[in-house]
């Protein structure tokens, strides 16, 4: 009987160790240099950044002026960024024209604001409901006599002097927050049965999503008094916040719809069969699943407003955009080369914080509601 069992007599050679799977060296290799053509790509971008920097951390740091700098050297022409110009002009960009005295009405209407708004976008802070109606009922009415003046034994404080920060924040958050159940009645009114209701909600949206912002806000300056009684006028603040949240609800309605057409149909099944009404087969079933899937929708729509309240400049409001375009234009003493390159620098950087934390707010959420859908 032929032995055909093979005993090896000398070792095997040596192999290569394997490719380490965690560490800096690993993460580099599966994200810029996993192909010849990512390598070459991560290379044009180094490059890139290497070429663009420089120049700008040069202008922004290295040669920038302090706040506590002077016009002199603000002036010279190796200076950078003027920050003290800022730094002088920062009531104007967050206030306005608001009296610098009464200053301290809008910093309240910021950290009541805040001290409302952070416990409502954290899960686990308790009292959710309480919160929420505290910051959509509460606060509007706390804010306007705050602001407003006029009651109270506080000095009126017409909104032609508001500006700045102040307006871009009252006017995007405003936009957002009422045009987002406004948005939800006409998506639920477009796929309606009712014919009348059903063709309202689709004119409405055709027409406003047929026109620019700037067209909505133009018609709301020279439109809405003529529909008041004579003799009233309307206030240019209102005018804006009409034009934006009109805006804003058309787009949001066409977002919300998208999300009730991925529904299953099954589901709206298994919610008649459960024996409910309408709107409770809605509240409880289809709007969460629906609203889940639309969030990036829904923020990025958000993004989109709190940038656009730059155009409210069309019904005499300054923003925080118009108040440093009307500095860099009347300053006088602050005059040089640089000064109107950083004005537009800082309330750039403030759009992006801004639009930034609502960026990352959301991807947090599509985390924490992803539990069904995880691939």
């Amino acid at each position: 009987m032929t032995n055909i069992a093979y005993v090896r007599s000398d070792f095997s050679e040596a192999r290569a160790a394997p490719r380490s799977t965690t560490g800096v060296g690993a993460w580099l290799h599966k994200n810029l240099f996993a192909t010849s053509t990512d390598a070459v790509l991560t290379l044009l971008g180094a490059l890139f950044l290497l070429w663009v920097l420089p120049p700008l951390v040069n202008f922004l740091f290295i040669h920038a002026v302090g706040i506590n700098g002077t016009v002199e050297e603000c002036r010279l022409e190796t200076s950078g960024a003027c920050w003290a110009y800022v730094w002088s002009e920062m009531e104007f960009f967050i206030y306005g024209f608001y009296d610098i005295p009464e200053v301290w009405r809008p910093n309240i209407v910021f950290a009541l604001g805040a001290l409302l708004l952070v416990p409502l976008l954290i899960p686990r802070v308790p009292f959710k409901r309480a919160n929420a109606l505290l910051l959509l009922i509460a606060f509007p009415v706390i804010s306007y006599y705050l602001l407003a003046g006029g009651a109270f034994g506080l000095k009126p404080m017409p909104t032609e002097k508001w500006g700045g920060l102040l307006v871009t924040l009252i006017i995007s958050a405003v936009g957002i927050i009422v045009s987002f159940p406004l948005g939800i009645i006409l998506a639920l009114g477009r796929q309606s049965k009712m014919p009348v209701i059903k063709v309202l909600c689709i004119a409405f949206i055709e027409l406003i999503r047929a026109v620019p912002l700037i067209t909505i806000l133009f018609m709301a300056s020279i439109m809405l008094p003529l529909f008041m009684p004579q003799g009233t006028t309307v206030d240019k603040l209102l005018r804006a916040l009409v034009g934006v949240t009109l805006f804003s609800a058309a787009y949001v309605a066409e977002i919300v719809r998208g999300g009730l057409q991925a529904i299953p149909r099954g589901q709206y099944e298994a919610a008649a069969s459960l024996g409910l009404s309408y709107w409770k087969q809605m509240y409880f079933i289809i709007l969460p699943q629906a609203l889940k899937h639309v969030i990036p929708g829904i923020v990025n729509n958000a993004i989109a407003l709190f940038k656009d309240t730059s155009l409210v400049y069309i019904v005499g409001m300054k923003d925080l955009l118009e108040a440093v375009k009307t500095k860099n234009d009347t300053a006088l003493e602050w005059q040089s080369a640089n000064t109107p390159t950083t004005g537009y620098i800082f309330a750039a950087m403030v759009f992006w914080s801004f639009c930034f934390s609502m960026s990352r707010y959301s991807m947090y959420m599509e985390r924490r509601l992803n539990t069904g859908y995880k691939r």
